[in-house]
């Protein structure tokens, strides 16, 4: 076994490896940019070597920086860890040329799985199922929209080298074809460099189910059974399980050989998942479940495996790339109960998903559930990376209790003044849909508006925030709060009396109760902070400021965050209606339009293509016609 590994990511994962490194001895060497320095990542580990700067272009994802980085440290195998270079094959190789151990699967494996196209023409020559559709190298417009016409609309157009719902289409008519090919290659042409597409059959209940396999330098490889992610926001994974329910015997022997026959297809060594989508409209059936895609890597959602196999999958990563065999056979390895994860970001659902950032004044996750966190209280999230801060994991005798915990813990959730998507989260856990098991890719979209509306504080909340401001704010002055970090409290004696408070620029009339019943937060002495249910109810006893309400009513767009302008569609002069897009700005990997709030003309757009701007910047300036 080697004696020190360094991990070539940041955050939640680079803490999860170095876990498992100091249980097992093994020195923990971390890398970081700028905007890192005082991350938790980096006061977890041994030892931490300095990068570059915030943008990750110029940090994390340059190999020979990495390289360096390990050299210099006297690290001997290097964990990519999940994004950034864990898929990147030449990375891979300049890791093993430099004379350090690779923890992941071979360059080849890596390439031959890399582009969407080529791996499903490799995994139909393997005998494994895959979805109908049109693989072919031929991309004229009048070949691709035969093609779609032969295998019938709804039809999804998907980038070759897609990923992250990234250069997807889903094409309801041979009318709308042109224009969505066009859309689907200009992103992907964008984000991967790369314009090909290939065509699929559109399934109109789709259910996203994975496998865990991990294969050995001797020739073995196994699976750990299948997780189900089908909970998504825009192709994007929200809530994961394992295992998938309704998952019949019959239908596990199927996906899971399927997976291991992927993976042996190719080689495989080290942890990997095979990604199947399957028709869910007659329930999960082995002749309807057909392969995807691979990930060749380490997943996000890999504790639901963790929790239902009782078997640490990092280690089983750092024993196969020091060229152990297996720890287990395929008859060894257990499944018992059911395990669920939230993924917790740092964003705001009820504004469209909207990033946010900041430091982290008050952060309490619950410890009534498994926490992989990269933050702790006090630290920064900043716009230069994915907004996931943490992931809550639970783990049951059965999917109903390890959903009902998973729900009460993100409830649980004190996170403030970052927002974040807690209550969201607990929404669709609690949503009769995905309880009942009855989970396809589609069901948050449908249940969209009903996820996301605005919250509103319960009278035990409002009565939380009398107490404070009669008892806690006064004393704040003085010193320490009592009213502070107060969790699990309830009334022991009704309200006496009722004091007006703020909500925004909301008057409430708050009743004073004799004690607290929600954790709250006091961040001066005029602002009471209450969590409840996921969310962090602000409260003032007098009304916000004017440019504190926020707002673009006034035809000020500004924004609502630091980050890039990396579309601007509009000059002064021009005359807008409402809704139209304005400018793109992106931050934390995502991209986040602005829209007129109004029919109006553009007095003034201050801002280039392509200008780093800071939260607040006014980006355009309206009037209305």
């Amino acid at each position: 076994m080697f004696r020190s590994v360094l991990v070539a990511n940041r955050g939640e994962i680079a803490r999860r490896v170095f876990a498992t490194a100091r249980r097992m001895g093994i020195a923990t060497v971390a890398v970081f940019s700028e905007a890192d320095a005082n991350a938790a990542h980096v006061r977890d580990a041994d030892h931490a070597v300095l990068i570059g700067p915030a943008a990750a272009r110029e940090s994390y994802l340059v190999p020979e920086r990495i390289i360096a980085a390990a050299k210099a440290s006297g690290a001997e195998a290097i964990h990519p860890g999940y994004g950034f270079l864990s898929e990147n094959a030449d990375f891979a190789e300049a890791v093993t040329a430099a004379g350090l151990i690779w923890i992941g699967p071979p360059p080849s494996a890596i390439r031959a799985m890399g582009l969407k196209d080529a791996a499903k023409d490799l995994m139909a020559k393997a005998g494994v199922p895959v979805t109908p559709g049109y693989l072919g190298a031929d991309q004229s417009q009048k070949t691709l929209a035969q093609e779609a016409a032969r295998i019938g609309f709804p039809v999804l157009i998907k980038a070759v080298a897609g990923g992250g719902g990234k250069g997807m289409r889903l094409v309801e008519s041979a009318g709308d074809f042109e224009a969505a090919l066009a859309s689907c290659k200009r992103e992907a042409a964008a984000s991967f460099g790369d314009d090909r597409v290939l065509l699929e059959t559109y399934v109109t209940r789709p259910r996203h189910i994975e496998v865990q396999v991990f294969g050995d330098t001797h020739g073995a490889v196994v699976h750990l059974y299948e997780r189900d992610c089908s909970l998504q926001r825009r192709h994007q994974k929200v809530i994961e399980e394992a295992p998938a329910p309704g998952m019949s015997a019959s239908a596990r022997e199927a996906v899971t050989q399927a997976a291991v026959k992927a993976a042996q297809a190719v080689g495989y060594v080290g942890a990997g998942t095979v990604e199947f989508i399957a028709d869910a409209s007659e329930g999960l059936r082995g002749d309807r479940i057909w392969f995807m895609e691979m990930n060749t890597r380490l997943q996000v959602e890999h504790p639901v495996t963790e929790m239902v196999t009782g078997l640490d999958l990092v280690e089983w990563q750092f024993r196969v790339a020091a060229g152990e065999p297996l720890p287990l056979a395929q008859d060894q390895i257990g499944l018992t109960g059911h395990a669920v994860e939230a993924r917790l970001y740092a964003e705001n659902a009820a504004a469209g998903f909207l990033p946010s950032i900041g430091t982290l004044e008050a952060f309490s996750l619950p410890d009534n559930v498994r926490v992989d966190t990269g933050v702790e209280e006090g630290d920064a999230i900043t716009p230069f990376y994915d907004p996931m801060i943490a992931k809550l994991i639970a783990h049951a005798e059965t999917r109903e209790q390890a959903i009902a915990d998973l729900a009460e813990a993100c409830a649980e959730a004190a996170v403030y003044p970052v927002k974040t998507n807690a209550a969201f989260l607990v929404r669709c856990l609690e949503s009769p849909g995905f309880i009942a098991g009855a989970v396809d890719t589609g069901l948050i979209a449908r249940e969209l508006d009903e996820l996301t509306a605005p919250p509103e504080p319960s009278a035990e909340a409002l009565a939380t925030a009398g107490w404070a401001f009669r008892e806690g704010v006064e004393r704040q002055a003085a010193g320490p709060s009592p009213g502070t970090d107060l969790k699990g409290f309830r009334l022991n004696a009704p309200p006496q009396a009722a004091t007006r408070v703020f909500l925004g620029a909301t008057a409430l009339e708050a009743p004073l109760a004799d004690e607290p019943t929600r954790m709250l937060h006091l961040p001066d002495p005029e602002t009471v902070v209450v969590f409840e249910m996921g969310e962090a109810f602000v409260f003032r006893d007098h009304p916000p400021a004017a440019d504190e309400q926020g707002g673009a009513g006034d035809g000020h767009i500004r924004a609502p965050m630091p980050g890039k302008v990396t579309q601007l569609s509009v000059k002064a002069g021009d005359k807008v209606a409402k809704g139209q897009p304005l400018l793109v700005l992106e931050a934390m990997k995502m991209e986040h339009a602005m829209t007129a709030p109004f029919d109006g003309v553009v007095e003034e757009a201050p801002v280039e293509l392509g200008a780093q701007v800071s939260e607040g910047a006014l980006l355009v300036r309206l009037s209305a016609s």
